[in-house]
């Protein structure tokens, strides 16, 4: 049945909420999976997959190092698209805004839900820098065993949080013939969201 805008959440965060739980019931394989876009100071992109490990009132969350490209290109140009598909359902949602780092009291409460071994991988990785094969990384890890023996293991200073607080967003779903429902959330003055129908 094709999109009817006005029966849409009037929150992005809830629609968002609403097909990320479809996608998870119809066991889309990995359904938080988000393709995220960064750019240089002078506007270069980049993209590459991350995972959404928050759908909040101050935005969407993910982690990551923040010595990596995209950490150093959030440093210097704090705005970023992205993107969540859904192949099974046919859908995708696409938002844009504004990049801010979380805390570390929140960077911290994500980091001790981590399995041992990613966090010590973390520790391991200057994420992004060549290296000489698979095995000198491997020995890396295990450098890091030895140093972190218990299952505690410190937040690392370089790695953390972000939030992105999207200023358009557009959920879409594919139809025959091409004419896709596209439906564009945008800012109104009194602080919430206009609805409009875009063309496919």
């Amino acid at each position: 049945m094709p999109i009817d805008p006005s029966t849409l959440d009037a929150d992005p965060l809830g629609q968002l909420r609403a097909w990320m739980a479809e996608a998870a019931e119809n066991e889309e394989p990995m359904p938080d999976a988000m393709a995220l876009a960064t750019a240089t100071a002078d506007g270069a992109p980049s993209v590459r997959m991350v995972l959404l490990r928050g759908i909040e009132a101050d935005g969407l969350r993910f982690f990551t190092n923040r010595s990596s490209r995209k950490g150093r290109e959030l440093a210097v140009n704090q705005r970023a698209a992205a993107v969540l598909h859904w192949p099974r359902a046919n859908r995708q949602v696409r938002v844009a805004g504004s990049v801010e780092p979380l805390d570390d009291a929140l960077s911290r409460a994500y980091w001790d839900t981590r399995p041992r071994g990613s966090r010590l991988a973390a520790w391991a990785s200057v994420q992004g820098s060549r290296i000489e094969s698979r095995e000198a990384m491997e020995v890396r890890v295990a450098e890091m065993d030895d140093q972190f023996p218990g299952e505690e293991i410190p937040l690392p200073p370089f790695w953390g949080g972000y939030r992105l607080l999207p200023t358009v967003w557009e959920f879409w779903e594919s139809r025959e013939d091409r004419l896709h429902d596209r439906v564009e959330y945008v800012p109104d003055a009194g602080g919430g969201w206009r609805r409009h129908r875009l063309q496919p």
